[in-house]
């Protein structure tokens, strides 16, 4: 593996959070100095933050993007070479009930972060991360390109697109050669799918409902069961951003640009299989139904183009469904074992890091 994270200051903005922790680990191992900048943990649930000790490794500052001056003081003092931006209200079911606090945190939130770049010298690159449901879903059997339309039904999905055109106007009036501040910045954007991973407690999210179900042994209740979503373990998008942030550093404004992170198509599963397979892998006695409740606007069908990433960046996936959702069945296991989660979370990072060495991909 290449060693250009040692040593390099890293800001990371939603460490606290499921995604957040585990690449705040990964840039751990891979040497980086590290600050994170988030709110903290939900108090009512288990937090990977918390149980893998992501903390110690780093600096961490709690605070929201939405208060501008915190976040400019925490970013001159952390004096970063890259800034990574992942803070979010990444919840879809919840923006319907909390549309403000969602155009706040996942539009506004941008805003400051990139304003605040703008004060900071030491920042030469920025990946901001939206998310796949930022592209108008046309219900396609074919998935969605960087150039396809922006859009977006749901307060979530409606605000990341929003994200991606702060990022872009950003980039077109601050961060280019040609900008009359002649300051450049590499920034890009990146897009990736349904995240699943051990460690992830968060509510309305198929794989933590499921998990919450079968350990209060009660039958598993999921909405849409043929929907079909692209899955993948989390791993597989971070190593994209790992990628993509080292060549926005090395490269330049060559690479800013938005970036899809997808599954492989064959990964492009309903929901029903996914609750097929991590019932059958947790126990024979666990049950799953289709509730009965109304529910809001999803979309059903939703896939994302990833040639862009494989051309350009040599990306690749490694894990397919099966083997990631055997290793979330593992990981929680070994959590509800009360084994050393730091040590088990780490393992799974180098196992899935050799693999991709000795297959020749990036990262």
């Amino acid at each position: 593996m290449s060693d250009f994270w040692a040593g390099k200051r890293v800001f990371l903005t939603g460490h606290t959070g499921f995604k957040g922790s585990w690449l705040a680990l990964w840039l751990q191992h891979l040497g980086a100095r590290v600050t994170g900048y988030a709110l903290a943990p939900p108090p009512a649930t288990p937090s990977l933050f918390e149980i893998a000790h992501v903390g110690i490794g780093m600096a961490s500052i709690l605070g929201d993007v939405n208060d501008y001056d915190h976040l400019v003081s925490a970013l001159r003092s952390a004096a970063p070479d890259i800034v990574i931006h992942m803070a979010a209200q990444p919840l879809l079911r919840y923006s319907y009930a909390n549309p403000c606090e969602t155009y706040r945190t996942n539009v506004m939130g941008t805003v400051h972060l990139l304003q605040a770049v703008r004060q900071v010298n030491s920042v030469r690159a920025v990946l901001n991360i939206t998310s796949d449901k930022c592209y108008e879903n046309r219900e396609w059997i074919w998935g969605y390109r960087e150039n396809d339309r922006l859009g977006g039904r749901d307060p979530y999905g409606s605000s990341k697109a929003c994200a991606e055109l702060v990022a872009s106007a950003f980039r077109e009036s601050f961060f280019q050669p040609s900008s009359h501040l002649d300051r450049v910045v590499a920034l890009a954007t990146a897009r990736a799918g349904n995240v699943i991973g051990g460690g992830d407690w968060a509510k309305d999210r198929l794989i933590p409902d499921i998990l919450r179900a079968i350990a209060a042994g009660e039958v598993v209740e999921i909405r849409s069961p043929t929907a079909i979503r692209p899955w993948q373990h989390v791993l597989e998008p971070l190593s994209g951003y790992l990628a993509l942030a080292e060549r926005l550093f090395t490269d330049g404004v060559a690479f800013s640009d938005a970036w899809n992170f997808g599954p492989a198509e064959a990964d492009g599963h309903s929901v029903a299989w996914i609750a097929d397979h991590l019932t059958g892998m947790w126990s024979p006695k666990a049950r799953w139904a289709v509730t009965n409740a109304p529910q809001p606007h999803e979309d059903h069908y939703l896939r994302l183009d990833s040639a862009k990433a494989g051309q350009k960046l040599g990306w690749r996936t490694r894990w397919d469904l099966s083997t990631a959702l055997t290793r979330i069945v593992s990981w929680h296991k070994a959590w509800l074992a009360g084994d050393n989660m730091a040590a088990r979370t780490l393992a799974d990072i180098v196992d899935f890091t050799v693999t991709r060495r000795d297959r020749g991909d990036a990262v």
